[in-house]
């Protein structure tokens, strides 16, 4: 049993609050960057985001768009990578470690996912979408643990009927699971769960 496709990894606060923005003609290249992100473009937006880091190399916001475009470009490690330095140099933002759950969650490290929403939470303890995940991700390690009582012992009903109303549970939430995506635009953070991906601008 996998949970949902997504996760729902959604952000209550908007990435206007989050991420101060820089002003400036490098500003435009974040801007173009964002612009071609939503546009599907991420070769391109990779390209801009760059381009803005050479003069904002510690800029959150273009960083946490540049985790978010390696996500989409399915260079886990990389993003990763990305989300790992943010939370260093911005322990404070629940976000990037929202998304390196998501991204855990899909290779199925649910204990380093787990973690990872424990210290959002730690962050910010009224991030719901943390909190959601975080039950999401339980759910998923019962699932394990249930279906590991089954290979052990077939019979045991118990476990049968608890793994039921797990798969039950997931089998018709129609949401769709996305990382965190902040970075001026109000958009919600991801959820968590095996074809999860992190959350986008």
């Amino acid at each position: 049993m996998s949970l949902r496709a997504r996760m729902p990894l959604v952000a209550a606060i908007t990435a206007a609050f989050l991420f101060a923005g820089s002003a400036g003609a490098q500003n435009d290249d974040y801007a173009e960057a964002q612009k071609l992100f939503r546009a599907g473009q991420h070769a391109q937006a990779l390209e801009r985001v760059d381009s803005f880091l050479k003069g904002n190399a510690k800029d959150a916001r273009a960083r946490f768009l540049k985790g978010l475009i390696f996500t989409e470009q399915n260079k886990t490690a990389d993003a990763i990578k990305v989300f790992n330095s943010l939370t260093e140099d911005y322990p404070e933002l629940p976000e990037p470690y929202n998304n390196l759950a998501v991204l855990y969650a899909q290779q199925g490290q649910y204990d380093k996912a787990r973690n990872a929403l424990e210290l959002s939470i730690r962050t910010h303890p009224s991030y719901a979408t943390a909190h959601e995940n975080l039950g999401d991700i339980y759910a998923k390690m019962a699932s394990q643990a249930y279906d590991k009582a089954l290979q052990l012992d077939k019979a045991n009903t118990g476990a049968q009927t608890k793994l039921g109303l797990i798969k039950e549970l997931f089998s018709g939430s129609g949401r769709s699971t996305k990382p965190a995506a902040k970075a001026d635009t109000a958009a919600k953070p991801a959820v968590v769960a095996a074809a999860t991906k992190p959350v986008a601008i």
